[in-house]
């Protein structure tokens, strides 16, 4: 997992795990922040992490070289970025090709990028909510794993909708990331199809 903030998603995911609900093994934990507290979220739990920083490595490509050795290193099957701050380049995408998950807090393809809930309110939707998808190299572009729908409501700051969002993050990350361990995602084109289980 990647992440660079507090790291919520990472616990649902760790809970998950937990509870033998995940099909799979969180075995590494990298941030470009040594501040994150995800990170201390990873320790709590028992799963080593590493921090790369931009500081350690300012040319983006080498930056990412360094994760994919990590993550090699350590036989990682699927990467998962939740609240990652930083846009991957071709040196790591390459490498994971179509096994880099992403959560997003909006209903791609709408409201790329940063502060989605805010851009939601700005157009006056009456739904927003979260998407999990592949990582390609253009931003919040890849295929569509999962959505939740959240309703807005009049009162909603961004604040508060990211607040309401949060929690549909969690679960369809968690069934996102169980759904590639048992071998049930498969990309075709622009669209995943989900098989039978």
């Amino acid at each position: 997992m990647l992440i660079s903030g507090r790291g919520s998603n990472l616990q649902a995911l760790v809970d998950a795990e937990a509870r033998d609900e995940l099909g799979g093994e969180i075995v590494v934990v990298i941030s470009n922040k040594s501040e994150a507290f995800g990170l201390q979220r990873a320790k709590n739990a028992g799963i080593q992490t590493y921090v790369v920083s931009k500081r350690d490595y300012p040319i983006r490509e080498e930056h990412d070289q360094r994760i994919v050795d990590i993550l090699k290193d350590n036989q990682v099957d699927l990467v998962v970025l939740a609240g990652y701050m930083r846009v991957l380049t071709d040196v790591f995408i390459s490498e994971f090709e179509n096994r880099i998950i992403n959560v997003h807090p909006a209903l791609l393809p709408a409201f790329k990028g940063l502060d989605a809930q805010l851009q939601a309110l700005d157009h006056g939707v009456r739904y927003s909510g979260c998407t999990t998808h592949f990582v390609n190299l253009e931003m919040d572009d890849g295929p569509i794993i999962l959505q939740a729908v959240v309703p807005v409501q009049a009162s909603d700051t961004g604040e508060v909708l990211a607040d309401r969002i949060l929690p549909e993050e969690h679960k369809i990350l968690v069934d996102s990331v169980r759904l590639f361990c048992n071998g049930r995602l498969k990309v075709e084109g622009r669209k995943v199809l989900i098989r039978e289980g």
